[in-house]
């Protein structure tokens, strides 16, 4: 990226959440015809307790001198969530730095393969924030076999749900797999604006992908925390599971995936089956 995306990325950000909220949803007086959807700058920086001008700068990208204080009342006067509010610090203090260096390859320690590996009832991967699948467990690896159906490695999820037309067989509910990966994706460039590989993932994705260039541009983003997964799987069909994801903590930058199947459902039946047959992209 230029050393303008993260300011571009701030302008932009901004502009799309103050456009979504209505004056009567901030307790606003709507007076008038409105030539903007959602509030005007002027009216943000009245709600968040400053100048237009220090509002105005801030969402042209200028971050000079933001306080956290600053950005917390610009937070809840747009009523970002948390993934929201932690995105602009995210954007804010990455226009603060000076580009870096490449990121170092990410390896795979020893003793967390070993804890991944003895994981037996549960399907588990790691990837990094890229959405890249860097390693999974025996059973991780039959579940994903279908994005494993690519000699790339490694796998890319991204990649998988919007460029692979199994995906949308594969995911059960695709529509709502696919926010989740842009809006992850989305979080990440935020954290890391000057990340190549990245940078070269979105600009595929929007090359090859109007469902992912529609996405992206919304601005939305999104963290995989815990809820239910359900796949169609193409060796023992409908699987429906919860997951967790974790951050290990010697290990900034991986996350952790754990899908479980409720006991004696038949998806742990299917799990197990799985299991059983070996059917690993290895």
């Amino acid at each position: 990226m230029t050393d303008q995306a993260p300011s571009n990325e701030i302008r932009e950000f901004l502009t799309s959440r103050r456009a979504r909220i209505t004056p009567q949803q901030a307790g606003l007086r709507a007076v008038g015809r409105r030539r903007v959807a959602g509030l005007r700058r002027e009216e943000v920086a009245l709600l968040a307790g400053i100048s237009v001008e220090y509002y105005t700068q801030l969402e042209r990208g200028n971050a000079r001198g933001v306080s956290d204080d600053v950005l917390e009342a610009v937070a809840r006067t747009l009523q970002l969530d948390d993934v929201e509010r932690r995105h602009l610090f995210d954007l804010v203090h990455a226009a603060k730095q000076r580009p870096g260096g490449r990121r170092a390859i990410q390896r795979i320690r020893p003793g967390l393969q070993a804890a991944l590996e003895a994981m037996t009832d549960a399907a588990a991967f790691l990837r990094n924030g890229r959405l890249d699948v860097l390693t999974a467990n025996r059973l991780g690896y039959a579940l994903y076999s279908e994005a494993y159906g690519t000699t790339k490695r490694p796998i890319n999820l991204a990649r998988f749900v919007f460029l692979d037309e199994r995906a949308r067989t594969f995911y059960v509910e695709w529509d709502g797999i696919a926010d989740d990966a842009v809006g992850s994706l989305r979080a990440e460039a935020g954290r890391d604006p000057y990340d190549r590989e990245l940078t070269e993932l979105v600009g595929e994705l929007s090359a090859r992908s109007e469902d992912f260039r529609t996405r992206w541009a919304t601005h939305d983003v999104r963290q995989y925390g815990s809820g239910t997964q359900t796949f169609r799987h193409p060796l023992v069909g409908g699987i429906e599971v919860s997951y967790e994801t974790f951050e290990p903590t010697a290990d900034p930058g991986l996350v952790l995936v754990i899908y479980v199947a409720e006991r004696h459902s038949s998806s742990a039946v299917a799990l197990s089956r799985l299991a059983v047959s070996s059917f690993s992209a290895h």
